[in-house]
């Protein structure tokens, strides 16, 4: 690119941002208002979504110590895998309104279109207008993002909140504050209390892009990014010490760790374990490769293949082209037209997506497709920041040659990617290809009569860009899905990829037996081995079901002892028996699993599901209740 006559710039302060242009407030009210209606709209279709997580919402509303833990029965028993954050949320909706898919639901929606628009925010402080509508535009129209800010995941207030304390590194940035420094760490403590250490991820790019672009002197920036770790450690760790402090005995225990630890947790099966395997995760059956639901095989292809590629990949080689081209015309000492606050907003997204990338490319433990929407927000941004850039210095020829490259590597992988569900819309495919070629030839050969067609080449650029990702995130909201492991775009049908119920399980239809659970007044309605029929039967009675061994039986809770104390108690009126896979029986081929997918940890020793079974078959007669074998925990026999 050749020299321009703007000087470099000496310090990186946000570029003054002129008052709005008469189109900037109602473009942006129809982007939200748009958002709005994609995230909304006949969103109660999908019902409990993940009913793992809705039936500890359900806890939540009816018992505060359930919401403050985040269990999932009301009674206590034990918690789901990840720490409350996003059922605090929830649970307050449900308690608000009433609970109900919409109540569950609607939260997770409206964290959708904040996400949306503190992007915005944060892309406008440091490129304008124009490019905080493109991203929140990107965020929004992402499959992932359609999916995940309609269903009940902990995964829609990780990236509110992600997105938030990157707002708050801007203004930060910016001015040196130490106040919006707190607020940044703040918010990535809360973000490790919805899905602990995935909130981490960000940190790199957030403490580099303060270091070198924030004023004052280098020991004075360290200094406060220290305070700002400071925050996020309170922020994040007052309630693993609460955990850790209050009694074991009267508290649930804390699901998916190994010794009802939250610290053991966070590093454990939720942390390490997810990065080299091992602690309880796994690939699903045969491995990783085998499992297009566990993420396909790791490598640096891992984002563009046939599992995570339609979640996630529309504009990432555009992301990344734009990313390098940005990085080097905004390098020091180049008198290009990039301002150094540009340079700025590529570190802190741009830092933000590689290192996420390369994690997510390399995970040896479960991962799933859908964790991706960590990643929209720093692919909209860095397009968003670069296209920007590129066009303001399209007179030169460099910069028209990236930006056309940016526009035919999307043109082409959308071509790539819809014609993995080939049957589906098969004249958009050509379409895009043969648009996007088009807009790039024009931009490339265009020169300085490129001003004549401004409007006609943005709207096309629009149009041919973003129509992949659009008609997909479409799709993906007009269908309802449930599960655990939910995936976008019209090759699910709008069904799920998610865990279903074990052979055998018909609890959830079964009236004959939830009338018999209603009728019960004790701390649990009933217990049944891992959490498949538990949460159905909690969801439709609304009384607490034990599920032995959390979700998939393998957790060392109750003991047998516990568990003949409740029942001497009078604590547990049923027990329902369960044989499928990842229950008592341990009958399924592959590996048991959590709640999104995980292996267990239970190793070869005889889980707990099974020696309670054991118990209560020896002990109490059994009764078929509309063909669920049931028994009553209240009448023994007589040995």
């Amino acid at each position: 690119m050749t020299t321009a006559a703007r000087p470099p710039d000496t310090e990186w302060p946000s570029r003054p941002v002129s008052r709005a242009p008469r189109w900037a407030r109602p473009s942006l009210a129809a982007l939200l208002i748009g958002t709005a209606v994609l995230y909304l709209w006949g969103l109660g279709a999908s019902g409990w979504a993940n009913d793992f997580y809705a039936a500890a919402v359900q806890a939540g509303t009816q018992s505060w110590k359930a919401l403050l833990f985040g269990s999932l029965d009301a009674g206590n028993a034990i918690t789901v895998d990840k720490p409350p954050a996003a059922i605090w949320v929830m649970a307050l909706s449900g308690r608000l309104f009433g609970f109900g898919p919409w109540s569950l639901l609607v939260p997770q929606a409206l964290m959708g279109v904040g996400s949306v628009a503190l992007l915005y925010s944060a892309v406008k402080r440091w490129s304008g207008h124009g490019a905080g509508l493109l991203a929140g535009a990107i965020l929004a129209l992402t499959p992932v993002a359609a999916l995940m800010f309609r269903f009940d995941n902990p995964d829609a207030l990780l990236v509110l909140l992600l997105v938030a304390a990157a707002y708050c590194m801007v203004r930060a940035t910016a001015s040196g504050s130490t106040g919006w420094l707190v607020l940044a760490g703040t918010a990535v403590g809360f973000a490790f209390l919805t899905k602990l250490l995935q909130a981490f991820l960000v940190l790199p790019a957030f403490g580099l892009v303060f270091l070198v672009a924030a004023p004052g002197g280098i020991w004075k920036r360290i200094g406060k990014l220290l305070i700002a770790c400071l925050a996020m450690v309170i922020s994040g760790g007052w309630f693993v010490a609460l955990v850790s402090l209050w009694p074991a005995a009267s508290r649930p225990y804390i699901g998916g760790s190994t010794n009802n630890s939250l610290w053991e947790l966070a590093l454990g099966y939720n942390g390490l374990g997810r990065i080299v395997g091992g602690e309880g995760n796994g690939g699903g059956p045969g491995g990783g490769s085998a499992n297009a639901a566990f993420g396909g095989s790791t490598g640096i292809t891992r984002l563009f293949g046939d599992s995570m590629g339609t979640e996630i990949s529309w504009l990432l080689p555009a992301a990344l082209i734009g990313l390098v081209a940005g990085l080097w015309f905004s390098r020091p000492g180049h008198h290009a037209r990039w301002p150094g606050i540009a340079r700025a907003g590529l570190l802190l997204w741009g830092v933000w997506l590689v290192t996420t990338g390369l994690v997510f490319s390399y995970m040896s433990g479960t991962i799933h497709p859908y964790y991706t929407v960590a990643l929209v927000p720093a692919i909209a941004a860095v397009v968003a920041i670069s296209v920007y850039e590129l066009w303001r210095g399209k007179e030169y020829l460099a910069a028209r040659v990236v930006l056309g490259a940016m526009v035919v590597a999307t043109g082409i992988w959308n071509y790539i990617l819809l014609d993995r569900t080939h049957d589906w819309l098969p004249w958009l495919r050509w379409v895009l290809l043969i648009g996007a070629l088009a807009v790039a030839a024009v931009l490339i050969a265009g020169g300085h009569q490129l001003r004549k067609f401004t409007v006609v080449l943005v709207t096309a650029g629009l149009l041919f860009g973003l129509g992949g990702t659009t008609a997909y995130a479409i799709d993906t909201a007009a269908q309802p899905h449930s599960g655990s492991i939910p995936t976008s775009g019209p090759s699910t049908v709008g069904a799920s990829a998610g865990m279903p119920g074990g052979p055998g399980d018909n609890t959830s239809t079964n009236t004959v037996l939830e009338t018999l659970l209603q009728d019960t007044t004790s701390r649990w309605a009933a217990a049944t081995v891992g959490s498949h029929g538990a949460v159905g039967l909690e969801l439709d009675t609304g009384k607490s079901v034990m599920a032995i061994g959390g979700f998939s039986g393998s957790d060392n809770s109750p003991t047998l002892a516990q568990f003949q104390q409740y029942v001497a108690g009078g604590d547990i009126r049923y027990f329902i028996r369960s044989d499928g896979p990842g229950r008592d029986g341990r009958t399924g081929d592959g590996p048991e699993r959590g709640p999104d997918g995980g292996a267990d940890n239970s190793g070869g020793t005889k889980s707990v599901g099974q020696q309670i079974t054991t118990w209560v078959q020896t002990h109490f007669a059994s009764t078929t209740v509309g063909g669920t074998t049931v028994y009553d925990l209240s009448s023994p026999l007589s040995l």
